[in-house]
């Protein structure tokens, strides 16, 4: 462990124990517990310090403030217990609202009650937060250099057919479009992402042919990664037929091929399989690149957004902006969908469930 880690878990182990002295109720796992048995001990300190004071012969009125005092000190002591995390945690989230997405609380982490149960959801919340904020500042980044580089390839290219350096011929004319495509690309993402913002989307519900439909989705990719040299292998019934919006799970076949393409050696070959559970009514298509695999700790975290694949798998490794994955998820969603990560000896399997009918909610 590095010496700041040590010193970190040093002061928070000294703050703990420091803490638990003053909130021994804290092993308690209700709060509403601890306040019973909090006034039950004040009562019966109460009762004792009135019974040995008056023993000692001292009149009532000077046994009544003495004991009132002592029963409020009491409270104090454990109540200090109660109200130093929430203070903790007030603070904390005032440099939240400030921008400030390392704080984090301390108190009350060890104990069972409500409090501590606050506590340790405060932490993850503003770990989420952070990452969000990194995440964000990381896409407007990606955003930049992505629009940077096709608009900077477009203004060299027209400017040089403007000066007469070039001919529009038909080679010049297909890099321009190959650049105008990966603005179209973009500004796609930038609008999945803002209707991921906002919540569901309109569907319009068609009833067509998987086979059909996967075969126009894969024809594009295979037209863009023809330098690659990836087999795209479609294994499906022509007899499985579904209802669904085509342009949402166009997305969704999409971004899921499109990834397994980026993440693939060249000259390997893509699975493409999709096959009909009559029992549940669903149909099951799955995407498979070979070679390559995702740690089972990591395939929740690659459907996040604006998370990005490791640069240690193969593939094309283009450039990209996080995301793919989470809007395939969404499009998923809105079918009442799921896409996972499944285990495969094959190498890399996203699964890709979705109800064979629609059903309006």
């Amino acid at each position: 462990m590095a010496p700041s880690s040590q010193t970190d878990s040093k002061q928070n182990s000294h703050v703990s124990a420091h803490f638990n002295r003053y909130r021994p109720l804290g092993i308690i796992s209700s709060l509403k517990i601890e306040l019973s048995v909090l006034i039950v001990v004040d009562t019966f300190l109460a009762f004792v310090a009135a019974w040995g004071l008056l023993k000692l012969g001292l009149s009532g009125w000077i046994a009544l403030p003495i004991t009132l005092i002592i029963a409020l000190g009491v409270t104090y002591f454990f109540a200090q217990g109660l109200t130093a995390p929430l203070r903790e945690i007030r603070d904390a989230a005032e440099a939240l609202t400030q921008g400030d997405y390392t704080k984090r609380v301390s108190m009350a982490l060890d104990s069972n009650d409500e409090v501590g149960q606050l506590s340790r959801s405060f932490n993850v919340m503003a770990d989420e937060l952070a990452h969000a904020d990194q995440m964000r500042r990381d896409l407007i980044a990606n955003v930049s250099h992505e629009l940077r580089t096709p608009v900077s390839a477009l203004q060299a290219l027209v400017e040089n057919m403007a000066d007469g350096v070039v001919e529009p011929t038909p080679a010049n004319l297909e890099g321009i479009l190959n650049q105008t495509q990966r603005l179209g690309d973009l500004i796609a993402f930038l609008l999945d992402l803002s209707r991921m913002e906002a919540g569901a989307a309109s569907l319009e519900i068609t009833k067509f042919n998987v086979l059909d439909f996967l075969d126009d989705v894969v024809a594009p990719l295979e037209i863009a990664d023809a330098s690659h040299n990836h087999h795209i292998a479609l294994r499906v019934s022509p007899q499985i037929w579904m209802e669904g919006d085509e342009d949402r799970l166009r997305q969704l076949f999409t971004n899921i091929i499109a990834n397994a393409l980026k993440h693939s050696a060249d000259n390997t070959s893509i699975v493409i399989e999709a096959r009909e559970d009559t029992s549940n009514g669903f149909i099951i298509a799955n995407v498979v690149n070979f070679g390559s695999q995702i740690a089972p700790e990591d395939r929740s975290d690659i459907f996040r957004r604006y998370v990005k694949g490791h640069h240690n798998r193969p593939g094309t490794m283009s450039g990209g902006t996080g995301l793919g994955l989470s809007i395939a998820r969404w499009a998923a969603g809105l079918h009442g969908g799921t896409v996972q990560v499944v285990d495969d000896s094959r190498g890399v399997n996203f699964e890709i469930t979705l109800p064979k009918w629609h059903i309006e909610e």
